[in-house]
């Protein structure tokens, strides 16, 4: 090889080795230009059109949509439950998204878990790397981009992501700094999960399961489902969207569905989450205090496809940062998920196979994971 191409080698050697680093790490640089590691083909860029190029859809796409509102206040009423849970099948069924208000989780609580996520972003690269780690069994993960070790194109995203389950074993391993960073994750960790396990038993509800009687064969062997769930994983991943100096030609994160039950969402005021609803991409308009919710691929697996895990995406923009928490919530990592039994009939037959934690991180480890692919190679022939 000449020097020439040696130094051209070891000059995109480094390039590389500066997007593995994240984009906060770029972006304090003070870039002015999209590097093109990060710049999306024309055709799966934000300014395009979900299907076809019509101007109309992408015009869409700009507005503020309310999602299907879910008030708890309502789902606590005996009176008013039949109607919520009614509202609950149908934003399941048709937008595989929905709001929950008034779901009785402290504000000091959720602005507590925003400001501790603000604040770890905030402190320099080398104490952000510490936790940097290509093992997708690792109890905590800071990292960059959807899938950094796969991406051919990367998303203008960093992310932390933290194993909840079980606590005691996985806090010493969170990290230290900010100094109240273990405390306020442990605090907001037991409370969505004591939201999510409010929010399934509606959902089984809805669906027409009555709870001792789910689980029958469905999920682990022993114990009705609601116990697994309440034993079930939960993965914390907080979101750091910086400024993009040309956000028309990349993504904060790209089309994708969640692969658990449940992703509880705590968005800051900053738009940015987009769904696919009909052949439309719209962006979800935050509401403060509120939950975004959507259904996972286990849950459109669980209900042999009545609740659909949808498309969602999220943008960026060039004049403020957006901050945004998951948590995502399934059965324990040993359990198999299938469709309930009481959901499989002649007139609804079997649409999906077993699946389990392992299937999942062996497919993601194998391929780029894009779309709804995993759920597809999951789903039966018709």
């Amino acid at each position: 090889m000449s020097p020439a191409m040696v130094g051209a080698a070891a000059e995109a050697s480094n390039d590389e080795s500066q997007f593995q680093k994240g984009v906060k790490h770029l972006c304090e640089k003070a870039i002015s230009r999209v590097p093109g590691k990060y710049i999306l083909p024309v055709h799966e860029r934000p300014g395009r059109a979900a299907i076809g190029n019509d101007a109309a859809r992408v015009d869409e796409g700009r507005k503020l949509m309310s999602l299907p509102m879910v008030d708890f206040a309502e789902l606590r009423s005996s009176s008013d439950r039949p109607r919520a849970l009614k509202s609950l099948a149908e934003a399941c069924e048709q937008y595989g998204f929905f709001q929950v208000v008034n779901h009785g989780i402290p504000e000091e609580v959720i602005g507590g878990m925003i400001d501790a996520s603000t604040r770890f972003f905030g402190q320099p690269y080398e104490e952000r790397a510490r936790y940097m780690s290509s093992d997708m069994t690792s109890p905590v993960r800071y990292g960059t981009s959807f899938n950094q070790s796969k991406d051919k194109v990367f998303c203008w995203r960093d992310f932390l992501k933290i194993t909840c389950e079980p606590m005691p074993q996985v806090l010493p391993h969170w990290p230290s700094s900010p100094p109240d960073m273990r405390n306020v994750v442990a605090l907001y960790a037991k409370e969505t999960k004591c939201l999510f396990l409010k929010i399934m038993e509606a959902i089984l509800e809805s669906l027409g399961l009555p709870l001792p009687a789910t689980g029958r064969g469905s999920v682990c062997e022993d114990g009705g489902i609601m116990t697994q769930f309440e034993e079930g994983s939960q993965l914390m991943v907080s979101n750091f969207y910086p400024p993009c100096p040309e956000p028309e030609l990349t993504l904060g994160m790209p089309p994708h569905s969640d692969y658990g039950f449940l992703t509880l969402l705590l968005q800051d005021r900053v738009p940015g989450l987009q769904i696919l609803h009909g052949d439309n991409w719209v962006t979800v308009k935050p509401i403060p205090g509120s939950f975004v919710v959507n259904v996972g691929d286990h849950l459109e697996i669980f209900s042999n496809g009545r609740y659909k895990s949808v498309l969602h995406r999220v943008l960026v923009n060039s004049t403020e940062s957006r901050i945004s928490v998951a948590t995502l919530h399934s059965l324990p990592k040993e359990c198999t998920v299938s469709p309930a039994p009481e959901l499989v009939d002649e007139a609804n037959p079997r649409r999906y196979m077993d699946t389990d934690f392992a299937s999942f991180l062996a497919y993601i480890s194998s391929c780029e994971p894009k779309k709804k692919n995993f759920l597809e190679s999951r789903k039966l022939p018709s």
